[in-house]
């Protein structure tokens, strides 16, 4: 997280709800020699003061058990900015992104747990697909479901902080900023980058 207080004036809420929308991240734990980090779907609560998800049984974060201090990054649009789309003299390259990093404890749930776990995953994402009717556990076989969730493990976070990084030129005035959002619209690639150019409009 960028240490500059300019780029994180979001609140927890609209942090959390920008969390909540991507429902991906990177879940980190500390460990022996290099951190464990796995890439991972999520599902908040409507208080956002847990994080459910699940994990390949053979993990070696699942297979830590107990309660783990952990972080989960939720990473947004970014890209490079380069100094001449400023518009403006002596500017260094620089990075915009949207970050935030939920962090807590995570723990395994009971195994019985899991079947729902994925059906409140399940809803929360094939909602976003409509008018698809939407998928659900019900279509598998019973057999192969089981057989499935064998390989997995239902885990929560109980998060304890939210921090988010908002880098969008704020320490720019504005029509120095506002140039750098229309290159960054320009040359970017795809709806991320057309995304980080209507923040940084909006900053």
């Amino acid at each position: 997280m960028h240490p500059n207080t300019i780029y994180r004036s979001a609140t927890s809420a609209f942090n959390l709800d920008f969390a909540r929308h991507q429902g991906f991240g990177m879940l980190a734990v500390a460990a022996d020699g290099a951190p464990l980090v796995s890439h991972i779907p999520f599902i908040l609560n409507a208080a956002g003061d847990v994080a459910d998800f699940h994990l390949v049984r053979s993990n070696p974060i699942a297979r830590m058990g107990g309660s783990t201090a952990a972080r989960l990054a939720v990473q947004g649009p970014h890209s490079y900015i380069s100094p001449d789309w400023y518009g403006a003299a002596d500017q260094v390259p620089t990075w915009n992104y949207v970050a935030v990093h939920l962090i807590g404890k995570i723990a395994l749930r009971p195994q019985a747990e899991l079947c729902d776990l994925l059906d409140r995953q399940s809803v929360v994402f094939e909602d976003r697909l409509a008018p698809k009717a939407p998928w659900t556990t019900a279509k598998m076989t019973p057999d192969v479901l089981d057989r499935m969730m064998r390989q997995i493990v239902p885990c929560r976070m109980n998060i304890t902080e939210v921090l988010g990084t908002w880098k969008l030129n704020q320490n720019k005035p504005g029509p120095v900023r506002q140039s750098a959002a229309d290159h960054v619209d320009a040359y970017g690639m795809g709806q991320e980058t057309r995304l980080l150019a209507a923040l940084m409009r909006g900053a």
